[in-house]
């Protein structure tokens, strides 16, 4: 008898789903795989396989590795080059509002 399948349609970023399928590629896993591992391993642990936790705050560089800071600014790159951002003047008139 045939397994049955279904499909699972989602949208993410294209950088995302670039990088991650690079890495997929280098360790010989299909996408399709990949993402049935993820859902084996939520039903395995009964939730979200990883913590899911916020990201430390950095008061300053100096607080922060090469390493870190360069993933940061390359972040902040390429919201920029993919117009992800938002006008500055709109981000203080919400910061004002909630003052």
């Amino acid at each position: 008898m045939a397994v049955k399948t279904a499909n699972v349609n989602t949208r993410i970023q294209s950088e995302i789903k670039e990088q991650a399928e690079g890495i997929l590629d280098r360790l010989g896993i299909p996408r399709s795989v990949a993402i049935d591992i993820f859902y084996r391993q939520i039903i395995a642990h009964n939730g979200i396989p990883f913590p899911l936790t916020l990201p430390i705050e950095y008061s300053s560089r100096k607080d922060l590795s090469d390493i870190q800071f360069d993933r940061m600014m390359a972040t902040g790159l390429d919201q920029a080059k993919n117009d992800d951002s938002f006008d500055v003047d709109e981000v203080f008139s919400e910061l004002e509002k909630s003052l």
